[in-house]
């Protein structure tokens, strides 16, 4: 198993040989996906995409962490953070391909 990390440009290449779009307009439709998605995440939207799953942004409020090398005591503010669900559908099909 080769782990690689898949671009934008990938997705973009992808697009044009699967679609037949050219380059830039298979950039463009890319960014715009991906500005769709961050934008309704910005928003607070949960966003769902069939077969794949779903991302969704979750408030984590303050607590007291330790530092482990000192073992002191420190404020960990509140802060928002991006959860993903994979789909059972995604969650098959990764453990099929083992």
């Amino acid at each position: 198993m080769q782990n690689r990390t898949i671009t934008r440009a990938d997705l973009a290449d992808a697009v044009c040989d699967e679609v037949g779009l050219s380059r830039n307009e298979s950039a463009d439709l890319v960014e715009s996906i991906l500005d769709e998605i961050s934008g309704a995440l910005v928003a607070g939207d949960t966003v769902k995409i069939s077969s794949f799953g779903s991302f969704s942004v979750r408030e984590k409020g303050e607590r007291i962490g330790r530092n482990p090398k000192t073992g002191v005591e420190v404020p960990i503010l509140p802060r928002k953070v991006l959860v993903f669900r994979a789909s059972h559908v995604l969650k098959d099909r990764i453990n099929s391909e083992s």
